[in-house]
């Protein structure tokens, strides 16, 4: 049982409803289906199903399996994508969707500013296979345009970076792009569904780490690619099916469960990270706090007319550099040390030495990122405790 007029519901109806499929018993949560195999009624429906499997027919649960399916047809529906692929973890959404289009020969444009496992990909595993990368500032339209080749076969970008929150123009790039035919490739976790358009606004692929936001909870890895019927089924699917790097029916079901709030706490998350960054704007421990949702950050309006709002995620930068920062974490009582995010818990993590550890000091610095920079995941806690918290770290750091 299938509700077909589901793409015609508001958002927060389609989190709750999207998708489900509902076995003859009519069961209200959905169900999981944790078997890896299915049955057939005869040996001929096997040889068909292996040809082409039709619309609920599964083969293996590496391919596809009804849970799964129920994720994916979600986060489409909330994205607005026409399909997508659930896969174990973010970062194998990340290298699934980039492997699976390119071969050796081809160029990729990607933006300096990523996550570590994101860099590592484009620096040394794409390479490996001979794949020409080149970094650009990604904030630079002019530069995203020097480097764009015939040969372009895709740009990859994160369409808010981690964790000096610049915020890339996805339309700008996109029509730069897809002049030379580059596929364009963004990861939109710090932005979350909840916010971001980036299809409509012109990124032809979107992937997130579901570990993050829409868990929510910290629960289970997992991480989704969105885009065309035709780029999912016939580019990554394959890819993905054969190398294994799909999602779980059970992570598949917490993820479901996920969806049904992911709007409610986003938004209330994000009011908590811009009340808490103008607490500590202009703070005597700070150098500087960076926050899109703030008039003084560098695309303030960019993020403004992109998502509509700052996200939950903020940074700053304590004076003192490693020391003084680890004092500040080290003090905190209600803000967690982890390098998670997008989690219910507020988490403060520090990347020099954790998520970007691995990045050489000049590159650290050409990003950004120094020794005093932390960044700073909002939960769902009251906004006064983390207030509190965070001011009073601060005052022994």
């Amino acid at each position: 049982m299938k509700d077909h007029k589901s793409q015609t519901r508001r958002t927060r109806t389609q989190l709750v409803h999207g998708g489900t499929k509902r076995s003859q018993w009519g069961e209200l949560s959905e169900a999981m289906f944790l078997t890896q195999g299915f049955a057939y009624d005869s040996a001929a429906q096997a040889e068909a199903r292996f040809i082409e499997a039709g619309e609920d027919e599964y083969i293996y649960a590496r391919y596809g399996n009804p849970t799964v399916r129920m994720f994916e047809e979600r986060i489409a529906l909330l994205e607005g994508a026409e399909d997508g692929f659930a896969t174990a973890s973010g970062m194998a959404a990340v290298n699934g969707a980039l492997a699976a289009m390119l071969k050796a020969g081809d160029h990729v444009v990607g933006a300096r500013a990523l996550f570590g496992s994101c860099l590592y990909i484009l620096e040394e595993i794409l390479p490996r296979y001979g794949v020409e990368v080149t970094l650009v500032d990604g904030t630079d339209l002019d530069a995203w345009e020097a480097a764009l080749r015939p040969d372009t076969k895709a740009v990859f970008f994160e369409s808010m970076s981690n964790p000096t929150l610049e915020v890339i123009d996805i339309e700008g790039v996109a029509k730069l792009a897809h002049k030379v035919g580059a596929t364009v490739v963004v990861d939109n976790v710090f932005s979350t569904p909840v916010y971001s358009k980036a299809l409509e606004q012109g990124a032809d692929v979107v992937i997130y780490s579901a570990t993050k936001h829409i868990d929510g909870q910290g629960r289970t890895l997992g991480g989704v690619i969105l885009g065309t019927r035709e780029f999912i089924r016939k580019t990554v699917e394959p890819y993905m099916k054969h190398t294994g790097g799909s999602m779980s029916p059970f992570t598949a079901w917490v993820l479901l469960k996920g969806l049904e709030t992911i709007d409610l706490r986003v938004r209330a998350q994000t009011e908590t990270a811009e009340a808490l960054a103008l607490r500590l704007k202009g703070h005597p421990a700070l150098r500087r706090v960076i926050y899109p949702g703030l008039a003084d950050h560098p695309q303030h309006d960019l993020a403004q007319r992109q998502l509509g709002a700052g996200g939950t995620m903020l940074s700053f930068d304590v004076a003192g550099g490693k020391a003084a920062a680890f004092a500040m974490l080290d003090a905190l009582e209600v803000v967690l040390i982890s390098n998670n995010l997008g989690d219910a818990k507020s988490i403060a993590t520090h990347p020099a030495t954790t998520t970007h550890s691995r990045l050489s000091e000049e590159m650290r610095a050409e990003l950004g990122i120094g020794d005093g920079l932390i960044r700073l995941s909002v939960g769902l806690e009251d906004p006064e405790d983390l207030a509190e918290d965070i001011l009073g770290a601060l005052a022994q750091a």
